[in-house]
């Protein structure tokens, strides 16, 4: 559904693939709902620090975990392998 405010018109795809449209009887005030597109346009900053700092977090976590299996002794790490629970 969209809103055409030059007509002052409502456009919807109806589930046939045909178009209809309608005068707005819709208050001006109210706002649509938010679709996933708006979202990316509006919060594209946002988003796009969370994943950096996200994917910052799990390369450190991986780099620390390759580094304490490096300097660990192969008995020792398989013991940690043996008994480590898979659940």
């Amino acid at each position: 559904m969209h809103f055409d405010r030059s007509n002052d018109r409502i456009i919807a795809l109806l589930d046939d693939g045909s178009w209809d449209s309608a005068p707005n009887m819709i208050a001006p005030q109210l706002d649509m709902p938010e679709t996933i597109g708006s979202v990316f346009r509006k919060d594209w900053r946002f988003l796009s620090v969370a994943c950096i700092a996200m994917l910052t977090i799990a390369a450190a976590a991986m780099g620390v975990s390759i580094e304490l299996s490096n300097h660990m002794s192969s008995s020792d790490l398989q013991a940690l392998l043996v008994n480590y629970p898979a659940f």
